[in-house]
């Protein structure tokens, strides 16, 4: 776009200021001089708009000499009899001055607030594409951590037992086959059929837990709430934990006149299990676990499940919850692998918030071992249940 000259603005002001000049004479007596000075200023008012304080002072300057010369008797000269008239004349060139400065530095400020909003929307657009590319990098490296931890579950938690079923159905079938004396003494048949069965359930664990966290990722996990008591659930998960706590005392806590809670206790008593089975794995052989509830200070229900284990820390805390995290393989806190899918947190979890409740971990007693703990609404708000 071509550059406007410099001389464009004095000239249409001075033009503007003769062509009103005219008309104002053409109407002759119908005006006065205070209505002469008022047309005038809107002339330098727009020049000032328009242009700026330069032009518009050199407008004032056109348009005082034509009111002189014009307008103030003497009429037609530049000289000025009566001393009011100096006084309306100097009145009328400070007030063209003032008025043109202060409509130029307004549109100046209005130009700089103008800059300023393209700048400011210019740099909030960088800054959400900045990050945009920082949650794309984010989730792709997420993607890529999920990844690397499905595969290492599926090669470890999928292959492990299907190697194992391999190995001794290969050996059943062989044994089977042979036409020598060299068979399998029944107590060997049965321990290898009692292989196959547990690596079978184990899959079939690793199988469903897939299917459940999908579930809840999906947001489809349809929770069966009913009236039920705190008892029955921990009840429940500690008949199911009972051989993975075979050699430990289980130390059961739980307060005294608890309201009965409207939670889907197959769901909740699931999570509990999930706990007492992680202090069974994480913490040495023939130590204690605890199970606790108690009322909570927001008025819900509060469970722990404490171990005697090596503890988590702080800064894994978090990851323990994430899909296949396991804390002694992915946090390397310790040399000891205890068999796991790294799925159970993260489906406690899911269970516990569809509940509107949360879980989180802290140190146990005399900052040994591991407390998880857990909380459930008590049920009494039926509005908030229906939320669900």
């Amino acid at each position: 776009m071509t550059a406007e000259p410099k001389w464009i603005p004095y000239a249409v002001g001075t033009v503007a200021v003769s062509s009103t000049t005219v008309l104002l004479k053409l109407l002759g007596e119908h005006i006065n001089s205070t209505t002469v000075a008022l047309v005038l200023l809107v002339v330098v008012l727009l020049v000032a708009t328009r242009w700026g304080s330069v032009p518009a002072m050199f407008t004032s300057l056109v348009a005082m000499l034509c009111f002189n010369f014009f307008f103030l008797p003497p009429f037609g000269t530049f000289s000025i009899a009566a001393t009011d008239n100096w006084v309306a004349l100097t009145a009328f060139m400070l007030t063209a001055i003032i008025v043109g400065q202060l409509s130029a530095g307004a549109k100046h400020r209005a130009e700089e607030a103008e800059n300023r909003r393209q700048q400011i929307e210019r740099l909030y657009a960088e800054l959400r594409e900045a990050f945009e590319r920082a949650k794309h990098a984010e989730a792709l490296q997420e993607s890529e951590r999920l990844k690397s931890a499905l595969l290492d579950a599926v090669s470890h938690d999928l292959r492990t037992p299907l190697a194992s079923i391999k190995a001794s159905i290969t050996t059943l079938i062989d044994e089977a086959r042979s036409e020598t004396d060299a068979a399998l003494d029944p107590e060997s048949r049965i321990e290898m059929m009692e292989v196959i069965d547990e690596e079978t359930d184990r899959l079939n664990r690793f199988i469903g837990g897939l299917i459940e966290l999908a579930r809840i990722e999906a947001g489809e996990l349809k929770l069966r709430r009913k009236w039920g008591t705190v008892d029955e659930i921990i009840s429940t998960a500690l008949g199911r934990a009972g051989e993975i706590t075979k050699g430990r005392r289980v130390e059961v806590n739980i307060e005294s006149e608890l309201p009965n809670v409207r939670v889907d206790e197959r769901a909740v008593s699931e999570v509990v299990y999930t706990l007492v089975e992680n202090a069974a794995k994480y913490s040495p052989p023939g130590t204690d676990i605890i199970v606790d509830a108690e009322r909570s200070s927001d008025g819900m229900i509060m469970m722990y499940v404490e171990d005697r284990g090596l503890g988590i820390p702080d800064s894994l805390r978090e990851r323990v919850f994430d899909k296949f995290f396991r804390a002694t393989r992915d946090g390397d806190i310790s040399t000891h692998q205890p068999s796991g899918t790294g799925m159970g947190l993260a489906i406690a979890k899911g269970i516990v918030e569809a509940h509107h409740g949360r879980i989180w971990i802290e140190s146990g007693r005399e900052g040994q071992g591991t407390r998880v703990m857990f909380t459930v609404p008590i049920g009494d708000d039926e509005e908030q249940i229906n939320k669900v």
